[in-house]
């Protein structure tokens, strides 16, 4: 039998990479979801049909992160726009969600005890090591040992081991293996200020989100589709 994995799927490129790179890996998938009330939730719509596109079984969690607040992605806090962030502030962006890979994660950590896997995957990556602290490998390691503490499966000796494939690549890394790995990278959506087209949502082309992963393509020098670049427009629901 395969072994099991849980990954954390937004339905983003990093994640999509990961997933596929799960199952590249010999590992049968299981994604998951979280609707935490973000200003971006077609990303769920994305979720559900790379999922799909990968044979992977797909659970989503709600979790009201909006009653928290404090975030662009879960309040009336403008998205920042033209790539500020992009150049080496050292502030926390407010697209930061408070401790949020802290909560996905755990919930991740119990979904993978509860279905007997043997690994998480999540993508963070180097990327988001300066402006997100829920990324940085130190806290990743201090959530695995942290996990294996308070959990059934760390008490016998079985903790599922986080793996975090992207963590030192760059976005043009990260495209470069989602081409590698036949990713469906036009249903993946990375945009954090979906913009309505009539009936459809498009990617805004200016947060950070689109372009962090629009100059990771540019990099490859290669002759790519809008929708590669972006992402495709999703039909609204």
């Amino acid at each position: 039998m395969a072994p099991r994995a849980v990954v954390l799927l937004s339905g983003g490129l990093d994640s999509a990479t990961c997933m596929y790179l799960a199952r590249e890996h010999g590992f049968e998938v299981e994604a998951i979801s979280f609707n935490y009330q973000q200003r971006h939730s077609v990303e769920l719509t994305a979720a559900q049909r790379l999922a799909a596109t990968c044979g992977a079984n797909h659970t989503i969690i709600d979790v009201n992160l909006r009653a928290i607040g404090a975030s662009a992605l879960t309040s009336d806090i403008a998205v920042p726009k033209g790539g500020t962030h992009l150049q080496g502030e050292a502030v926390i962006p407010s697209t930061y969600v408070p401790v949020r890979n802290l909560v996905f994660l755990s919930l991740a950590y119990a979904l993978a005890e509860a279905k007997d896997c043997s690994a998480i995957f999540t993508g963070v990556n180097a990327i988001d090591y300066s402006g997100y602290p829920d990324c940085r490998p130190d806290f990743i390691a201090s959530f695995a040992q942290t996990a294996a503490l308070a959990s059934k499966s760390g008490r016998e000796g079985r903790a599922p081991e986080i793996l975090t494939p992207l963590i030192a690549m760059t976005k043009s890394d990260i495209a470069t293996e989602a081409l590698r790995l036949a990713v469906p990278i036009h249903l993946t959506w990375s945009c954090y200020d979906p913009q309505t087209a009539g009936d459809m949502l498009k990617p805004c082309e200016q947060c950070d989100a689109c372009l962090l992963r629009a100059q990771g393509f540019a990099a490859l020098a290669l002759q790519l589709s809008k929708e590669v670049i972006f992402g495709s427009p999703v039909k609204v629901a």
